[in-house]
Parts: structure tokens; sequence; C-alpha cells
């Protein structure tokens, strides 16, 4: 196991798990894990294989990808089957499936060993997700729930868009990740839900340093319990 912290990150489409997460992992020198990523990956190449809405064949298609998360200059790229899709996997048509191949049971099972995997060589790591506290680690040291105001996190997505080139009105994200959240949460197998000893941290109203402090003063309460000692980079 690893001999740093394994700290988990969940919440809901455009709480600002993904930033918050690559930012601790930064200052702490840990490896950021970035599972919606994988699964998006899984969606992308059944669209490519024009697979959506063959289940059977998307468990095929997971069982035998290569999925790789490798860090480039404070970045995550995504790599699958040895091709950089870290561009193709944010598509709006990868948001609009990611939800339905998520909640596919065997797919689940599958990332959840890739991602297990992943952690077992680090000296530390910070994962984000939809159920890292409650399915994948439900032993991690830290737990942070993330959430923010629907009208907010498809405010946040609008402008990832922007940056990205696309154009998707404002109303049609809202309603994309309403439909995230309802498919997430409800869910048989491993659904969007806050763990029982997590820290909820609201995002709505929080600068992205604001809601980073709060996350390292949380794994700073820990570390000091644990006698871990942290080297918080700048």
């Amino acid at each position: 196991m690893s001999k740093g912290l394994i700290i988990a990150i969940d919440g809901p489409a455009g709480s600002g798990k993904s930033t918050s997460a690559k930012l601790i992992a930064k200052k702490l020198g840990y490896l950021y894990i970035d599972t919606g990523a994988m699964y998006r990956a899984v969606t992308f190449l059944a669209l490519e294989n024009r697979a959506i809405s063959d289940e059977s064949r998307i468990i095929e298609l997971a069982g035998k990808s290569k999925i790789e998360l490798v860090s480039n200059n404070g970045e995550v790229l995504v790599f699958l089957n040895d091709k950089n899709v870290s561009g193709e996997i944010r598509s709006p048509e990868v948001n609009a499936h990611v939800s339905d191949v998520s909640k596919i049971s065997k797919v689940r099972k599958l990332l959840v060993e890739k991602q297990r995997a992943m952690s077992e060589k680090e000296n530390g790591v910070v994962m984000e997700g939809r159920d890292i506290g409650t399915v994948v680690f439900p032993n991690a040291d830290v737990k942070i729930f993330l959430t923010a105001s629907l009208d907010i996190r498809a405010d946040r997505r609008a402008r990832e868009y922007n940056q990205n080139g696309s154009e998707v009105a404002l109303a049609d994200i809202k309603n994309n990740l309403s439909n995230r959240d309802k498919i997430d949460s409800s869910r048989n197998d491993s659904p969007l839900t806050k763990a029982k000893d997590a820290v909820e941290v609201n995002t709505t109203n929080v600068t992205i340093d604001e809601q980073v402090n709060l996350i390292l003063e949380e794994v700073k309460k820990v570390a000091h319990k644990k006698n871990i000692q942290l080297k918080i980079n700048n």
C-alpha cells in the first residue's frame, strides 16, 4: 500500500473535482488519477466502434483496452491503446453517453481494478470520481465530497467548452448535467453518494484557491494524526 495518503475526492460533474484534485496532487507531489477520464475513454472507444448501444461489446472493449494517465507539465494526458485522446474524451457526444456507460456493472469492476492497480505503486495518490470514497477506496485516508449548484456547474462546463472551441447552449448543458446526476445517483452499482465519513465542501461561492485550501487543511489534519510528513509545494 501507499506510504503516503490516499485522498478521495467525489462529487457530481462540474463541482470542481478535477481542478481541485490536480492542484492538490501537484502541491503534494502525489499521483493524480482522474477516474472520470477512464470512463470517458471507454465511452469514446464505444462510440468509435459504433457500439454505444451494445452493452456486451462495451464490456469487451473495456476489458481489452489499455488506459494510461501520464503527467505532462502539470497536466494529465489520457492515452487509450497508446493514442492520446485527452481532447476527444471531452466532447459533447462523450458527455451525452458517459453516464450510461459508467452504470454498466462489469465496466465499473474492470476499471476499479485498473484504478487500484495504478495506486499500489505510488507514494500517495489523489483520486477523483463518484465512488472513490465509497467503493474504490472505502478506507481512504481523506474523503472529500464536493457539491455546487446546478447553475454554477453548468456555467463552468460552458466555459470549458468555449476554451476547447465548442459552443453548446447553456440550457442543453444544464439538461445534460441534470440527467447525469439522476443516472449517477440512481444506478444500482456504485451510485454517486457521499461517504458517511466524507467532509462535504460546497464550491458554489468559493474560488478554486479557497476550495483547494479547504481540502488541504483536511489533508494536514489527517497527516498529523497518522504521523505522515507532507511536503507542500507552492
